[in-house]
């Protein structure tokens, strides 16, 4: 059962999946029919899952399923990963990488391979006020709260040191 992102309640279990390049509009209209063609039929032990999803900068897909209704089970949990599996391979790319870490300045969304942070830290391409992406919140409400912060409140903030 699909219903809109914003009506998702604050502890609405969510997964972030980060593009490993960013998307065209016609690619981000292509995951969004995909993602609600999915989401409408989405089940777990043959009940209704109430889910939602969002794109982002067209770089993210975010899916969130509200468990209050129905939960989540390893085998509907499953099938989203084969969605997810299904649109890399229409796209011919990644959702899955965790090796780039993405920063947003202004409009842009920038990705970084994790292991250069230091040396972009050091030459000033990421600054403690650049906003960087949480990808590891794990529900609406972190997600509300806490998804886009500047790097010196976060994890990354041990390059400025």
């Amino acid at each position: 059962m699909l219903i809109p992102f914003e009506e998702m309640p604050d502890n609405a279990r969510l997964w972030i999946y980060q593009a490993e390049r960013k998307l065209t509009d016609q690619e981000t209209e292509l995951v969004k029919a995909n993602t609600e063609r999915f989401l409408d039929q989405w089940q777990a032990h043959g009940q209704d899952l109430k889910a939602s999803f969002d794109t982002k900068f067209n770089q993210f897909l975010i899916i969130s399923v509200d468990e209050s209704f129905s939960q989540a089970s390893g085998c509907s949990i499953d099938a989203s990963v084969h969605l997810i599996k299904a649109l890399e391979n229409e796209l011919s790319l990644s959702f899955m990488t965790t090796s780039q870490v993405a920063f947003k300045e202004g409009e842009e969304v920038n990705l970084y391979p994790f292991n250069e942070l230091k040396k972009h830290a050091k030459e000033s391409v990421i600054r403690p006020d650049t906003l960087v992406f949480d990808n590891t919140v794990q529900n609406m409400a972190e997600f509300r709260s806490r998804w886009i912060k500047p790097s010196h409140e976060t994890w990354v903030k041990r390059f400025f040191q």
